[in-house]
C-alpha cells in the first residue's frame, strides 16, 4: 500500500460518518468563517515513540487552527510539559502558522471532529476508532499516553481489549498485548481540570516521568 493510501487510513479530510458532528462544523462554519471545522488530523512526526490521543478539538482550539490542542486552554499545560521534557521545540502553540515542531511525539485525538459541549456520543467515539487503530498500527509507538477516560477507552477498543481488564486510573500503566508497547494514563490537562486542582503541574510531569523511564531517556 503506497504512502498516500496509509494516510487516508489514518485522516479523511472529507469524512462525514457522524451526521451531528459534520452538520455541526457546516453550520459554525457559517458564524466562524475563518475556523478550520473540519477532521482535525494527528501532529508530529510519523515515526515517534510517543503517541499522545487527546479527546476531541476544542471548539475554539484545534477546531479553529486545524491542529490538535493548539490555540485552546487545554494545551497550556501540555505544551509547556512537552517543552520541558524535550518533545517540543517551544512551548506554546498558539497557530499552525507557528515554528513548533514536535520531536519523538505525535499528538491525536480520540474524535477528529468537534462534538457539541465537548460530548462525544459512543457511536460517534467508535466511528473514529478506525482511524485510531491506523495510526497506532502505522506508527507503532512504544508508549501511548491516553488524556482522560474516552481516549484511555478508545486505545482499547482500537486494540479489541475489553474495557473491563484496563481500568482508567491516573498514572497507571498498562502493558498493550505482546508487544513492548504502554498505555500510560492521565486525567485530561483541561482547564475544569487544571483549575480545580484535579490535575497539577507536578502531577502532570510525574506522568512525563514516567513516560520517560519506559522509554529509557
Amino acid at each position: 500500500m503506497n504512502q498516500e493510501k496509509l494516510l487516508l487510513k489514518i485522516h479523511d479530510a472529507t469524512c462525514v460518518k457522524c451526521s451531528r458532528l459534520s452538520a455541526g462544523l457546516k453550520k459554525l462554519k457559517q458564524t466562524y468563517s475563518s475556523y478550520y471545522c473540519a477532521p482535525v488530523p494527528s501532529f508530529g512526526p510519523l515515526d515517534s515513540e510517543l503517541l499522545i490521543v487527546g479527546l476531541a478539538p476544542g471548539l475554539h482550539g484545534a477546531n479553529a487552527s486545524g491542529r490538535p490542542f493548539t490555540g485552546d486552554y487545554a494545551g497550556v499545560l501540555l505544551f509547556e510539559t512537552l517543552y520541558k521534557y524535550g518533545f517540543s521545540n517551544q512551548k506554546r502553540s498558539l497557530a499552525e502558522e507557528d515554528s513548533l515542531k514536535l520531536n519523538n511525539c505525535r499528538i491525536v485525538n480520540a474524535v477528529k471532529c468537534w462534538p457539541p459541549k465537548n460530548k462525544p456520543t459512543l457511536q460517534e467515539i467508535k466511528n473514529c476508532n478506525g482511524f485510531l487503530k491506523s495510526e497506532i498500527n502505522l506508527c507503532k509507538p512504544k508508549v501511548i499516553l491516553s488524556l482522560g477516560k474516552i481516549a484511555h477507552d478508545a486505545v482499547i477498543r482500537s486494540f479489541s481489549f475489553r474495557l473491563s481488564d484496563f481500568a482508567f486510573k491516573h498514572l497507571q500503566v498498562h502493558k498493550l498485548g505482546s508487544d513492548s508497547m504502554y498505555l500510560v494514563n492521565s486525567y485530561h490537562c483541561s482547564r475544569y481540570n487544571t483549575q480545580t486542582g484535579r490535575l497539577t503541574n507536578i502531577m502532570f510531569e510525574s506522568v512525563f516521568d514516567k513516560i520517560q523511564d519506559i522509554l529509557g531517556k
